[in-house]
């Protein structure tokens, strides 16, 4: 493969030893002259796979007793409508921190109306900090967070008290910190950042918050059935199942979330040392609410010009994703879990280059 260092969004890099496997796993899973994607997914060698995988999830993020892990299809999208559906009879608050926390509040608001509240929100700066003085309604049936905003690049570093259950969309960042599970009560999130390839959404939910709404919904939106039926109430998406395995593997062998922070606390660090040094260029996000997973930067004043130049600068090194969102600008690095900390060194040195001869 032709080498480049991956800084993408999403899909981002994924750990190469879950490439091999899956690709082994597509010429031939576990001896059985079957591809992965062609085996029954009520067969005892794929029950094996879905029953390691949430043990890893157990294992890795010491998930306590009471509390159900699924595998489900439709992505982190799918649950901006799956948790008001299961969750919300009276009031649901929301804090709005970006596009993908706007877009949950948004199917809150659909679905139940002024049932959905918004208890805050940094879009007045572009999402470019976490807001701080707001109160949770103490009678609302849940509160909704998105830790890490993609986009924005800030991230809420720390498990919230909430006087009601507190759900959180952890796409971005999962497994890439310690996280007390007991603070929650539902964490969903797409796997295509840290646990695996697109196609399957991951849940965690404390069984009890579940069955309280009087209105009916279909089945196939409760996360009663899916417990019930081990995630396999219709075929389970089994590739990205099956990736996600192998990536947990992987984190579990780097000495597990908490062996991966400290990987992400140095690429971080890294990155925003040598964009505070610069000439060049500037962080966007609040110091304070800087997400270790996706750093947003630009061009200093008076340097606006040179933005495509450092593009194409960067592009010519091997480095690729770097260009940043629309609703940002500049440059956004993702350096997700499994992007190496040679790849953030070569992005530093890539910047330091363009500083001189600029």
């Amino acid at each position: 493969m032709k080498k480049v260092h991956n800084f993408n969004a999403g899909p981002c890099v994924l750990p190469k030893p879950a490439i091999a496997a899956g690709i082994d796993a597509l010429k031939d899973f576990k001896d059985s002259g079957m591809s992965v994607i062609e085996v029954s997914h009520r067969g005892k060698d794929w029950e094996a796979v879905m029953n390691e995988t949430e043990t890893l999830w157990r294992e890795l993020l010491h998930i306590p007793g009471g509390y159900k892990v699924l595998f489900l299809s439709g992505g982190a999208s799918m649950q901006f409508l799956m948790v008001p559906y299961n969750l919300m009879e009276r009031k649901a608050a929301y804090l709005e921190t970006g596009v993908w926390a706007k877009k949950a509040f948004k199917e809150a608001q659909i679905l139940g109306g002024d049932k959905a509240v918004k208890v805050a929100s940094s879009a007045d700066r572009n999402y470019t900090y976490i807001p701080k003085d707001y109160v949770i309604p103490a009678d609302a049936d849940y509160f909704h967070i998105t830790t890490n905003n993609t986009i924005y690049g800030t991230e809420i570093h720390t498990d919230l008290d909430s006087p009601v259950p507190l759900v959180a969309d952890m796409s971005s960042d999962i497994m890439s910190r310690p996280v007390d599970v007991s603070k929650y009560g539902l964490i969903y999130g797409g796997a295509q950042k840290n646990v695996g390839t697109a196609g399957v959404a991951f849940v965690i939910v404390r069984e009890d918050i579940l069955g309280k709404v009087t209105r009916p919904f279909p089945t196939i939106l409760d996360y009663r059935t899916h417990i019930q039926n081990g995630s396999m109430f219709n075929t389970p998406p089994v590739f990205p199942i099956l990736i996600m395995n192998e990536t947990l593997k992987w984190v579990k062998a780097q000495g597990g979330v908490q062996g991966i922070y400290k990987q992400n606390v140095e690429k971080a660090a890294l990155l925003y040392n040598e964009i505070d040094r610069n000439k060049l260029f500037t962080g966007t996000a609040e110091k304070e609410a800087r997400s270790l997973m996706n750093i947003c930067f630009v061009m200093n004043k008076g340097y606006e010009n040179k933005e495509e130049a450092f593009l194409n600068y960067a592009k010519e090194r091997g480095m690729v994703g770097i260009k940043g969102h629309r609703s940002v600008g500049g440059f956004r690095a993702s350096v997700y879990n499994a992007c190496p900390k040679e790849s953030v060194e070569a992005l530093v040195q890539c910047m330091q280059e363009f500083e001189k001869i600029n």
